[in-house]
């Protein structure tokens, strides 16, 4: 039973925005006058965990309808019969609930936006039934883990956390496009939108591209923010962003508008693969390299 739900909610794609949250948590406790706590690092996770729990379920939920139509999606937990759609919803109900709970254990201000956090992650699963820019959404609602983590240690906000949270921005923007290309003809069908749906593969790779771009910019900008704010030597930080942006530029090679074979790849494995890589290299910075 468990098994299903950890695959109803896909929890081995915690992956992705895990290592940002704990870059936001390392910069936290980096601050002058900010100390390790052990009980404030597994509230983070926890929170992390359970928000990400209650979006995907949730989104798991919100799309059963279309998942059963589509061929590519109809082997999920809900239409396959593995997940009841209400004990789906339970599992929405419960997680959502820890993660207001435990932000709230934090400090006060995450407990007042923790609510306006699960807004934003749960409302994207309606965003494709009226807009394209719903990859941008999904890609805000990733954001907030590494801004999330940092306020969780100081109670504030800075502007390295929130420079990290654009680069999570278009990285995740820009890679949801290119998982949507498989859907394009399907979401066109049933008047779902889409990038892919509304500007055909060539063009949405396109924007695919530029939302990268941004990325990689925004990732030299965050790397020169933690330099100058930090007393770091950057040189961890530095290979760390070299490598994310070869992964970002390697994932484009493999997907092609009339070949989407490598669709897989490019998204899991390779993205999940540059997440850890780059959070590893620069959390090192915070932890090993301190001038």
């Amino acid at each position: 039973m468990i098994a299903r739900y950890l695959s109803l909610v896909k929890f081995s794609h915690t992956i992705f925005a895990l290592p940002f949250a704990m870059l936001g948590f390392v910069m936290g406790i980096s601050r002058p006058g900010s100390d390790m706590s052990w009980k404030i690092f597994f509230l983070v996770l926890l929170c992390m965990v359970t928000a990400r729990n209650a979006a995907m379920a949730f989104n798991r939920y919100s799309d059963r309808k279309w998942d059963a139509l589509n061929p590519r999606t109809a082997i999920r937990e809900i239409p396959a019969g593995k997940v009841s759609s209400n004990s789906a919803l339970l599992f929405v109900f419960i997680n959502a609930i820890i993660f207001i709970a435990a932000a709230s254990l934090i400090n006060p201000l995450c407990g007042w936006l923790s609510p306006l956090a699960l807004l934003i992650v749960l409302g994207y699963s309606y965003t494709k039934r009226f807009t394209a820019l719903c990859h941008i959404i999904l890609g805000i609602g990733l954001a907030l883990a590494p801004v999330g983590a940092f306020i969780a240690v100081t109670g504030e906000f800075d502007l390295p956390p929130i420079i990290l949270g654009f680069v999570v921005l278009f990285w995740v923007s820009g890679f949801d496009i290119i998982y949507a290309l498989q859907d394009e003809t399907f979401d066109k069908e049933l008047k779902l939108h889409s990038i892919p749906a509304a500007i055909g593969k060539k063009k949405a790779l396109m924007v695919s591209n530029l939302l990268h771009a941004l990325c990689a910019l925004l990732i030299a900008i965050f790397i020169n923010s933690i330099i100058s704010n930090f007393e770091i030597s950057g040189i961890s930080s530095i290979i760390g962003a070299i490598l994310f942006v070869c992964f970002l530029v390697y994932q484009h090679t493999l997907v092609k508008p009339d070949n989407l074979s490598k669709v897989n790849l490019a998204f899991a494995t390779t993205n999940g693969i540059a997440s850890v890589v780059f959070g590893a290299c620069v959390i090192a910075d915070f932890l090993l390299f301190r001038i």
